[in-house]
């Protein structure tokens, strides 16, 4: 059993669970795709869908569906929407026990428009109910917090949430998804404490205060996240791919896989999983980051926020019929285009 790892050693003590922790967001996506252009102030026609989605909640099943034993934290109401958002996601393969569920309130919602191309044209989300995961709340979970093999977090928790969270000192790697630029700021004060950082374009220059128009500049933002004591800083660039930094100087682009776009919204949720899986592989960050890029184009490829067959296997067999040639990533400066690989996902 020793040789199996289901015990450590003569005292024949349990072997602690590798599993993943979550926590963040999870709430029903209502997205609304235009069949033709969009016109301010017209009725389009197109298609609306309801899904179970949330950047946390997404990345939790995204892990789930990757092989890990994945627990997930979150606050859902007693309603229709809230029980099916526990339900999908545990039948994911996602532990959803410790989720709350609130009496008498309505569960999270994000409502979307996109274009007939599939891109976001605006959005709006309602996700208050997510501030009755508080630190008293959270107290019973520290066992969980101090024995998870990695924790993924989303600033869609609060300021007080994430204080608390930071302040246990997890022990495994902390992977951050910013969610916009508006809640980005508050991971400010957090950024030393952070192993992996997944933004995009908006929310690098919010938080760094450094405008990405270039690819020069884009380098200047990730190199000022790794001074602040980031480990690892993951910039989607949308179309042009994702820019990445490490702390030991190495960087370079990733460009996007040429997949047809279904829907953009879960992509981004699906990069940062990629990333955590392919780090607890020991992947170095230019061959994860390559892993994680294949996770957020096979995304784009379903209607919704999650790939139902997003496992390893076909991650791997769509980078080696997507590989660019040379068959591998590009380094900085240049960059390729490619489609969409990055997108922003829901809060």
């Amino acid at each position: 059993m020793t040789r199996k790892g289901q015990i450590r050693g003569k005292g024949y003590l349990l072997a602690d669970p590798c599993f993943v922790l979550v926590l963040g967001g999870a709430n029903m996506d209502i997205a609304a795709r235009a069949s033709h252009r969009l016109a301010a102030g017209e009725s389009i026609p197109g298609r609306i869908s309801c899904a179970p989605g949330g950047v946390a909640r997404n990345a939790a099943e995204n892990l789930a569906r990757l092989g890990h034993e994945t627990r997930f934290i979150s606050v859902v109401g007693d309603d229709g929407y809230g029980r099916e958002l526990l339900e999908s996601t545990a039948a994911a393969g996602v532990d959803v026990s410790a989720c709350l569920v609130q009496s008498g309130r309505s569960s999270s919602c994000y409502l979307s428009l996109h274009g007939a191309d599939g891109e976001m044209a605006m959005a709006v989300n309602d996700m208050d109910l997510l501030d009755a995961l508080t630190p008293t709340v959270l107290q019973t979970q520290t066992e969980r917090l101090r024995r998870a093999a990695a924790v993924l977090l989303d600033c869609n928790l609060s300021p007080a949430v994430l204080e608390w969270l930071f302040a246990q000192s997890p022990p495994g790697p902390v992977f951050v998804d910013a969610v916009s630029a508006f809640k980005s700021a508050r991971i400010r004060p957090w950024l030393a404490r952070i192993h992996t950082l997944k933004v995009n374009r908006q929310e690098a220059a919010q938080l760094s205060g450094q405008g990405l128009t270039s690819l020069a500049k884009t380098r200047s933002a990730a190199a000022w996240f790794i001074r602040q004591g980031v480990q690892q800083v993951a910039i989607s660039l949308g179309s042009d791919g994702v820019f990445w930094q490490a702390a030991d100087g190495s960087h370079g682009v990733e460009p996007a896989c040429a997949v047809p776009v279904i829907n953009t919204t879960g992509a981004g949720d699906a990069l940062l999983a990629g990333l955590l899986h392919a780090h607890l592989a020991g992947e170095p960050l230019a061959q994860a980051i390559r892993f994680a890029s294949g996770c957020a184009a096979l995304t784009l490829t379903s209607a919704a926020a999650n790939h139902p067959s997003l496992s390893e296997l076909t991650v791997r067999r769509l980078l080696a019929e997507t590989r660019p040639e040379g068959g591998k990533p590009q380094a900085a400066p240049s960059a390729r285009r490619g489609v969409g690989l990055a997108a922003k996902s829901a809060p």
